[in-house]
């Protein structure tokens, strides 16, 4: 099996939904597919921000790249770059039409991880684009219960 595009026999309209000239990862082993994975993430827009480049997050978002695009766990770049601290990021993505109320597939949202890290401006700034303190995440628990978890 292969991971290249269009190398895989089996590639050819399988009833899958793959063809020829798309990357088959169905086929390849779970190693390679992780590798792929992992090459998307740090070839988009989360690995960005989660860097904190600004640079690079504003050339996605001219390209056109959605700010508000999940990653395979749901996490948006917001997402990301909330957790880090990087307020000119997350003040670029807001402004770009990212959603600060986006939760992930556990139900977390970009408030929540900021909370959780104390980056405290911004969670101001989050809140300030509408980020809704009462929304819980699949435990229950809200961007105050983040906060109290570091206490």
């Amino acid at each position: 099996m292969s991971a290249y595009p269009g190398s895989c026999s089996s590639c050819q309209r399988d009833g899958e939904g793959h063809g020829a000239g798309e990357l088959c990862c169905v086929h390849a082993a779970s190693g390679v597919r992780e590798t792929v994975e992992e090459m998307d993430f740090q070839r988009g827009i989360w690995a960005a921000a989660l860097d904190g480049d600004t640079d690079r997050v504003r050339r996605f978002i001219a390209k056109g790249t959605d700010p508000n695009q999940p990653d395979r766990f749901g996490y948006t770049a917001l997402h990301y770059s909330s957790r880090n601290g990087n307020i000119l990021v997350c003040s670029l993505l807001l402004d770009s039409g990212a959603d600060s109320n986006a939760q992930t597939h556990g139900g977390s949202t970009p408030l929540h991880r900021a909370a959780y890290c104390g980056h405290i401006k911004v969670v101001q700034l989050l809140l300030d684009h509408g980020a809704d303190p009462a929304r819980m995440d699949s435990d229950g628990r809200t961007a105050l219960h983040k906060v109290s978890d570091q206490s």
